[in-house]
C-alpha cells in the first residue's frame, strides 16, 4: 500500500514539474537583469520576454492568452520599467501571436525567428518610449545594441527552451 501511496506522489510531483517548469524558466529569464552589469548603452536583451515568446512558439497550448499580465507585472517589478509596461506589451504580444495562429497555415523554424524577432524589436522600442515619456530625450541610438543581440540570441532561447521541453516530458 505505501509503495501506491508513494508512485502517486512521484506522479504528482511530475505533474507540477511539467507544470512549473515553462513558467520557472520566464521567471529565471526575467530575473536575469539583476547581475550587475556595467555598460554605457543597454546590451541586455529582454531574457524574459524572449523565454515566454520560444515557450510560446514552441507549445501555444501551454499558456491562456491572458498570461502576458503575471509574467509582465513580475518583469515589470524587476526591470525597473513603468508599471504596465511590461503587463500590456506582453498581452499584445499574446493577442498578436493567437490571431497570427489563427491565420497561419504553415509554420517553420525561419518564421519563428523572424516573428519572434520582429515582436522583441518592437517590445524593446515601445518600451523605451513609454518609459522616456516622462523624462524625454528619447533616441534610438542606445538601442541598437540591445536590438542586435537580442535578435541574435532568438535561436538560442528558442533552442534551450526545446531541450528545456523534451527534459520535461521525458520526466
Amino acid at each position: 500500500m505505501s509503495r501506491l501511496l508513494a508512485a502517486d506522489e512521484s506522479i504528482a510531483l511530475t505533474r507540477v514539474q511539467l507544470a512549473l517548469l515553462p513558467s520557472v524558466s520566464v521567471i529565471i529569464g526575467s530575473l536575469v537583469p539583476l547581475i550587475p552589469i556595467i555598460a554605457q548603452w543597454p546590451v541586455l536583451p529582454p531574457l524574459g520576454l524572449m523565454v515566454f515568446l520560444a515557450w510560446r512558439l514552441l507549445r501555444p497550448e501551454i499558456w491562456a492568452i491572458w498570461a502576458g499580465i503575471p509574467f509582465g507585472l513580475l518583469d515589470d517589478l524587476i526591470s525597473g520599467n513603468p508599471l504596465g509596461t511590461s503587463v500590456l506589451l506582453w498581452t499584445a504580444i499574446m493577442i498578436a501571436l493567437d490571431m497570427a495562429d489563427n491565420r497561419m497555415i504553415w509554420r517553420d523554424y525561419w518564421l519563428d525567428w523572424l516573428v519572434a524577432a520582429a515582436l522583441l524589436v518592437s517590445y524593446i522600442i515601445l518600451a523605451m518610449t513609454i518609459a522616456t515619456l516622462a523624462t524625454g530625450g528619447w533616441g534610438l541610438e542606445p538601442l541598437l545594441p540591445q536590438i542586435a543581440v537580442t535578435v541574435l540570441l532568438v535561436p538560442f532561447v528558442m533552442r534551450f527552451c526545446a531541450r528545456l521541453d523534451r527534459w520535461r516530458l521525458s520526466l
